[in-house]
C-alpha cells in the first residue's frame, strides 16, 4: 500500500508534464513526437483532475500544435482508478484502476480494452513525481507513450 499512499500525497502538488510517442514496427499510426506542458489540478474529496495544456510536435517536425486532455484519478485505499474525462465529466471513459505492484510502482489490474486495441499502463514514483507509461496495442497500433509529471 505503500505506493498508493505516496500517490495520494503526490498527485496534488504536480503542476507539469512532458511526453514522448513512440510507434513500434507494427503501427499504422506513426504517431512518434513529444508533448509538454502544465497542469491545472482540481481535488475535491478522494477524485484528483488533471487538466493537461501544452502542445505537441510531430518527430522531426518544426511546429508544435495545441493538446488538452482531462484524466481523473479517483483514490481508493486498494487501487486508484483512472478515467479519461476530455469529452466531459459525463462522458468520461474509465481506462482501469491500478494497483500496487511494489512500493514505488502500480499497474493496470486489467487491460483496457477499446475495440481491438489493448490499453495498459505502469506508473512508477520517482523523487521527481512519476512516470506513466502507456502502452496500447491492436490490430493497427503498436504505440508507447512515457509520460513524465513533475511538481
Amino acid at each position: 500500500m505503500t505506493a498508493i499512499i505516496r500517490l495520494r500525497r503526490l498527485l496534488p502538488k504536480l503542476s507539469r508534464f512532458e511526453f514522448d510517442a513512440c510507434s513500434g514496427e507494427a503501427s499504422h499510426v506513426g504517431w512518434n513526437g513529444h508533448g509538454q506542458g502544465t497542469l491545472e489540478i482540481t481535488q475535491d474529496d478522494d477524485r484528483v483532475r488533471f487538466f493537461e495544456s501544452g502542445t505537441f510536435t510531430v518527430a522531426g517536425g518544426s511546429r508544435s500544435v495545441p493538446m488538452r486532455n482531462v484524466y481523473r484519478w479517483e483514490l481508493f485505499d486498494d487501487r486508484i482508478g483512472l478515467f479519461h474525462e476530455r469529452r466531459g465529466v459525463e462522458a468520461a471513459v474509465a481506462l482501469f484502476d491500478l494497483i500496487p505492484e511494489d512500493d514505488d510502482s502500480l499497474v493496470n489490474a486489467e487491460v483496457h480494452q477499446c475495440a481491438a486495441d489493448a490499453y495498459s499502463a505502469r506508473l512508477v514514483l520517482t523523487s521527481e513525481g512519476l512516470d506513466l507509461e502507456w502502452r496500447i496495442v491492436g490490430p493497427h497500433k503498436d504505440e508507447r507513450i512515457l509520460y513524465h509529471y513533475r511538481q
